[in-house]
Formats: structure tokens, C-alpha cells, sequence
């Protein structure tokens, strides 16, 4: 694993592979790379190993849950590598601007309970050759498309850096 003391709190899964993918196979890594167009990962200082999954444009939906009009933003699921390895968990972070997508429940529940890590109160399963089409595939049914504005930003980006 690399190390690095400046950690920034977003970054892209391409990043996130770089950082923590040395032990990830080329299929991982590959399904991985589908949601970086349209997500980003996110992580507290304290723990830097875990990283919570959500849209690349930081949309804010109503909260079904509460009362009152809160927006939030749906958090698609929460990854941890531990010893090079790579865990999904039970739950993600939420607090009074990010909530828990329903699809963090459906893949945590379809995954094998062979290979489950306890710890800080959650519970973390083992992403694997023979789950990681169906983690991915469901986030990518959930997460939204990114909008036209926002290719046209990076469009426009990657057009200026190219000029340099």
C-alpha cells in the first residue's frame, strides 16, 4: 500500500486503485474503473481506509425517511481494505447531509457471509472474482448518469489541459 501523508478526503476510484489496489485482481480493478465516471469516494481523516461510495455531482434527493424538506446525498456503499483486501459493508456513513442508498442493503445481503470482519460496529464482506459484477451492475442501476453540464465541464477541462 502506498503511503501518503497528505490524504486527500475525495478522491476518484482511479485513486483509490493507485492507493489500495496492489492486491486487487485485473477484474476488480476493471469493474471498479466502471463507476469512475460517475463516483467519487470520500473518507474521514481518522479512517483513511474507509471510503464512502457517492455520485461524482454530489446530488441531493429528498429524505424519504424524515419529515420536512432535507436533502441529501445518497451514499452507494461503504469500502474498506484491510491487509490489501477489499470489504464491502452493512452500512455508510450518514449524517444530516449524506444518506444510505437502498442498494447498500440489497448487495450487502447477497454477499457470502464466508469472509465477514466485525469492527466499530459494522460488518464488512469480503468483495471477491465471484461478487464484484453484481456489486458494481447494482450500484450502476442506482447511481444516476452524470448530466450533460457536467461532461461539457470536463470536456471543457480536458481541452484547456491539452492547449498547456
Amino acid at each position: 500500500m502506498r503511503v501518503n501523508n497528505r490524504r486527500k478526503n475525495t478522491i476518484s476510484i482511479k485513486m483509490f486503485i493507485k492507493e489500495f489496489g496492489e492486491h486487487f485482481s485485473e477484474n476488480v480493478i476493471k469493474r471498479l474503473m466502471d463507476l469512475d465516471l460517475r463516483c467519487v469516494l470520500t473518507r474521514s481523516k481518522e479512517d483513511y481506509n474507509i471510503l464512502d461510495l457517492k455520485h461524482v455531482e454530489h446530488i441531493r434527493y429528498d429524505n424519504e425517511n424524515k419529515l420536512g424538506n432535507e436533502l441529501k446525498e445518497y451514499c452507494y456503499a461503504e469500502f474498506v481494505v484491510i491487509d490489501g483486501e477489499l470489504y464491502f459493508s452493512d452500512k455508510c456513513m450518514e449524517n444530516e447531509r449524506v444518506m444510505q442508498s437502498s442498494v447498500v442493503e440489497k448487495i450487502y445481503n447477497y454477499l457470502s457471509d464466508d469472509n465477514i470482519i466485525c469492527e466499530n460496529e459494522k460488518n464488512f464482506k469480503k468483495v471477491e472474482e465471484d461478487n464484484i459484477d453484481y456489486i458494481v451492475d447494482n450500484i450502476l442501476l442506482k447511481c444516476p448518469q452524470v448530466s450533460q453540464k457536467y461532461i461539457d465541464i470536463v470536456n471543457e477541462m480536458l481541452s484547456l489541459a491539452e492547449r498547456k
